[in-house]
């Protein structure tokens, strides 16, 4: 299984590295510890398997997952987070990967069984994960459920804090739309005032910032 791990964290890439060289007899093709790297990295080597960190510099997971499938390539993907809020289950989901792992609670020896199932076909997903992603399909307030893809979008730049005018350049629409857009948002979370909505947007892990930053404090 021709594999390329993209991991930021050094320590947990020579786990990774060990895993799959050592156990699993798996050929290491490329490495990478940032999202252009990696892109670079995977559209050179084509690998069969992808071991993917989703908080990385330069592109995060998403989007380096989002580029490959554009080129054509269709490896299996295992996604490796710190991050288990609505927005990244939401992601990961729309992601269509095969297979999730916590990074904060997962042990060697459950890696390696997620790495053995993805590669052999099967999907792999944590049970946090699996938890979160029923919690919020059986909620009839989700935000999915009540907002447009793209007013989700136009929410996650709301939790980076950027102002109608930045949000209408990077979405190439007008200020006055990019303020409707923020109005219904609001409106349809029921939401009384910005301070709520951006407490909302960060607290529920919508930003698209490779630092999340810490909601701020209630009133």
């Amino acid at each position: 299984m021709r594999t390329v791990i993209v991991e930021d964290q050094l320590f947990i890439r020579e786990i990774l590295r060990k895993v799959c060289s050592t156990e699993l007899n798996f050929e290491i093709v490329a490495e990478a510890s940032d999202g252009r790297q990696a892109i670079g990295e995977i559209l050179r080597t084509g690998p069969d398997l992808i071991l993917l960190d989703l908080q990385l510099l330069g592109a995060d997971g998403f989007t380096v997952i989002d580029l490959v499938r554009r080129a054509g390539l269709r490896p299996r993907i295992l996604v490796f987070s710190s991050f288990l809020d609505e927005y990244t289950v939401y992601r990961i989901e729309k992601a269509m990967v095969h297979g999730f792992m916590d990074k904060n609670f997962s042990s060697v020896d459950s890696v390696a069984a997620a790495i053995r199932a993805v590669s052999a076909g099967t999907a792999r997903f944590s049970d946090a994960f699996q938890k979160a992603k029923a919690a919020r399909h059986s909620d009839p307030n989700a935000f999915d459920k009540l907002l447009s893809e793209r007013e989700i979008e136009v929410l996650s730049m709301i939790g980076d804090s950027l102002s109608d005018r930045e949000i209408g350049e990077r979405l190439n629409i007008a200020d006055r739309t990019a303020q409707k857009h923020r109005f219904n948002v609001q409106r349809k979370l029921g939401l009384k005032s910005t301070h709520d909505l951006v407490h909302y947007a960060q607290n529920h892990g919508f930003t698209q910032s490779f630092v999340r930053p810490s909601p701020p404090p209630s009133p």
